[in-house]
């Protein structure tokens, strides 16, 4: 695993390893998904190569019940998280979606950021709050601790020529950036907070802009976009619609 440094000596993260290492070195039958062990994420993930975006977005929705059903990270999210983040340059990316002419990049974009959000402070609190005792922070520790390197994958995209693609860089980026060791990225990314706060159209993501340039101390004058917002607002709600029809 290499490690990149700036030009003044100061480190920064981890570069991911390729997909394809990440896929053989996996200790697959090792890591809980919703359904047992994790011996199918292989057909799964190979399945995100397609050239076919309605194949590689349904890998995503089912990637999404196997490592984060119902909000809850499984320990098999780390590895699956970083060959999707490995394959973000992948050609496969660039695929289009059918009437929505978005690169399938986007996609895979927020179902990083669904996967961060839900294994965010934010969540935990909430899922403590409303169930004790439910949760089992060791099986996602893994994940927490790839948000570094994560993050490092998808910045590159937040210059993207896609808006969309733009967008859900920024979103999947600044839940990323809770991690200590990226408190120094904040400040750049403000900037792409309050982009995402003016012009998106997506609430939730807009929630997310807003919370982060609240708890870093900008000013704010718009009020929380959820504030009131019914039922699931999470990244993985039926509000959401990037892993759900029509494709």
């Amino acid at each position: 695993m290499n490690h990149s440094g700036s030009k003044d000596g100061e480190p920064l993260e981890a570069d991911l390893p390729p997909y394809r290492v990440v896929l053989a070195e996996t200790d697959r039958g090792s890591f809980e998904t919703s359904s047992g062990n994790g011996e199918h994420l292989p057909e799964v993930l190979a399945r995100l190569l397609e050239p076919d975006p309605k194949v590689q977005v349904a890998a995503l929705s089912e990637l999404g019940e196997l490592v984060g059903h119902q909000h809850t990270v499984y320990e098999a999210a780390a590895p699956v998280a970083m060959y999707v983040a490995g394959i973000l340059s992948h050609p496969a990316a660039m695929t289009l979606r059918p009437y929505r002419n978005v690169p399938i990049r986007a996609t895979m974009l927020n179902w990083l950021a669904s996967t961060a959000y839900d294994a965010s402070d934010e969540t935990l609190d909430r899922m403590e709050q409303y169930f004790p005792g439910c949760l089992t922070p060791d099986t996602m520790a893994a994940f927490r601790d790839l948000r570094p390197m994560l993050h490092r994958a998808v910045a590159p995209f937040l210059r993207d020529s896609h808006m969309d693609v733009r967008e859900a860089a920024g979103v999947a980026a600044l839940i990323l950036t809770e991690h200590p060791a990226l408190a120094r990225r904040r400040d750049h990314l403000a900037g792409h907070a309050r982009r995402i706060l003016e012009t998106s159209s997506d609430s939730f993501n807009r929630h997310v802009a807003w919370k982060c340039l609240t708890a870093w101390g900008h000013q704010v004058t718009a009020i929380d976009p959820l504030q009131d917002e019914p039922g699931d607002c999470g990244p993985h709600s039926d509000g959401r619609g990037d892993l759900v029809p029509p494709f």
